[in-house]
């Protein structure tokens, strides 16, 4: 016997529940693990100007909400219609799910999955929608590096460990880039391609971690069903080639309201500042978040971004407040606003499905109830003609 609606409903919302729960534990332990950091991000907030760390704030708050827009106008590029608000809410969630449970980006990816799946929208737009998102913000902060390098550069402060990260970042652009490439053109090519592409991660794990990165049976399966979604989305972008240019300007734009971030930082601590001192710290730092083997790349981008500020004059004790400073309002007031964002969804999907089973068919009355009626209604001591 199937469920009533209204069971299925209750059963659902108690799943959302305890995944809420589940997201709350593991963001408990998460900053438990790291208590001593978020003191210190704590202590280095209180030196600081709370006018310019407002303005801070404010446009780290601008730079998560132009990611909503960017998903918006390429989600309507591929012929899915989301408000940007959603979509919005839904990258914070993705962040703070890839920041707790980190799963090498699949945690986030399936916070769009799974939408799609209540909303009824195409899994496969939607995952060509994340690539293409992906391939802009590499795009935009491959140029926001190139400035960075320059900078130091110019003032003898590149160092070969930046260059091998760059070059490793460079890597990263290439194989995104070669995906979607291949995607355009062959679904079977991509498949060959992503399947080389988990074997090779495999090994190299084995090498450094002695475990495989991803299980090949489960690998091999995603590779599937990647490869056919990005080949069916990227159908819809051959029409339209032409609206790709916004999202690569907001793309851009959302790296400049985090240096703006950063440069409001540097007032609200009373240093002075310089074009290449801002976009060479910045871009190191966020260079070192994307190539850290640690998830979110805790300790490596502040460790990174303290080195290159100090490198471009500013004092030690400045590049490190300055830096926690940075990271407390991009990293840990990202967490909250994620599970304020994640709270919201979980409410927004029960909300969803509560109007969807109030809008379904009454169901039929059973076979008995019908007999019954049926002889109730008949005559049968009516005389024939």
């Amino acid at each position: 016997m199937s469920d009533s609606p209204a069971s299925a409903d209750s059963k659902g919302s108690r799943i959302r529940r305890y995944i809420f729960f589940i997201a709350l534990l593991l963001l408990f332990i998460f900053i438990f693990t790291r208590l001593s950091e978020v003191e210190e991000v704590a202590d280095s907030m209180q030196q600081g100007d709370w006018r310019w760390l407002g303005l801070a704030l404010l446009a780290h708050f601008i730079s998560l909400v132009n990611v909503g827009v960017s998903l918006h106008v390429i989600y309507h590029l591929l012929g899915v219609e989301e408000s940007f608000i959603r979509l919005t809410v839904l990258s914070i969630t993705a962040n703070f799910l890839n920041a707790v449970a980190p799963t090498a980006g699949i945690s986030g990816m399936s916070a769009f999955l799974e939408d799609a799946r209540q909303t009824g929208h195409n899994p496969g737009r939607v995952t060509t929608a994340m690539a293409l998102y992906a391939l802009f913000d590499y795009f935009s902060i491959l140029f926001m590096l190139a400035l960075g390098l320059i900078a130091l550069f110019r003032r003898n402060q590149l160092t070969t460990t930046e260059i091998i990260a760059s070059l490793i970042y460079v890597l990263l652009v290439i194989s995104l880039v070669t995906i979607l490439y291949l995607g355009m053109r062959s679904e079977k090519k991509l498949h060959q391609f992503l399947g080389w592409l988990s074997r090779f991660g495999n090994k190299v794990s084995n090498l450094i971690i002695h475990k495989n990165l991803y299980d090949a049976e489960r690998a091999y399966k995603f590779v599937h069903e990647f490869a056919h979604d990005i080949n069916e989305g990227l159908r819809e972008v051959r029409h339209s080639p032409n609206g790709l240019i916004l999202p690569v300007f907001l793309s851009l734009t959302n790296k400049i309201f985090l240096v703006m971030v950063l440069a409001f930082i540097f007032l609200a601590f009373g240093q002075p500042i310089t074009l290449g001192t801002l976009i060479g710290g910045w871009s190191i730092g966020y260079l070192f978040r994307i190539v850290s083997p640690i998830p979110t790349g805790l300790g490596f981008v502040e460790g990174a971004m303290t080195l290159t500020l100090t490198s471009l004059r500013v004092s030690f004790a400045n590049a490190v407040v300055i830096t926690l400073a940075y990271r407390g309002i991009t990293f840990w007031v990202s967490l909250g606003y994620g599970l304020i964002a994640f709270r919201f969804l979980s409410r927004s999907r029960r909300s969803r499905s509560s109007k969807k089973n109030l809008l379904l068919p009454e169901e039929k009355p059973s076979k008995q109830f019908c007999e019954n009626d049926t002889a109730e209604n008949s005559n049968p001591a009516e005389p024939k003609t």
